[in-house]
């Protein structure tokens, strides 16, 4: 299998991006949200084999100090193969530059993100409006 990551937004397919966040639970997502915030972030990966998208991963930066990344997701039919490891190497590849790279892990994949460098911080502060998340997520 021949993975090929590129950061073209215009050459996706939004209908197999909604069908991928679906795939891992995130069902409120319509295809509006997913152009609106994929065009709003300055970094972004996709994952592709021959012409399907796979996985996808964005992320926001002033390009210096602080980044944060988004939405590292892969399609559960593709999952366990190395495309999140991929999408993540292209993302930080990136943002090799920058000071400070933030992420929110979803829970369980805490592992998966150290296994990349990346440490828990003594100091994150965040709001969720969804009541759901903010008891998942905040102390």
């Amino acid at each position: 299998m021949n993975v090929k990551i590129h950061n073209d937004l215009s050459i996706v397919n939004i209908d197999e991006m909604k069908d991928i966040y679906a795939s891992v639970g995130w069902t409120k997502h319509t295809k509006e949200i997913i152009k609106h915030v994929f065009e709003a972030s300055n970094v972004n990966a996709f994952a592709m084999i021959d012409d399907r998208i796979v996985g996808f991963g964005r992320a926001m930066s002033d390009g210096v100090f602080n980044a944060a990344i988004y939405d590292v997701i892969v399609h559960s039919d593709f999952q366990e193969q190395g495309i999140a490891k991929q999408i993540m190497e292209y993302l930080l590849d990136k943002l090799s530059n920058v000071s400070c790279v933030h992420l929110i892990s979803t829970t369980g994949n805490e592992g998966f993100y150290k296994k990349l460098g990346l440490t828990k911080i003594k100091t994150g502060m965040a709001r969720y409006l969804n009541s759901a998340l903010a008891a998942e997520y905040l102390e």
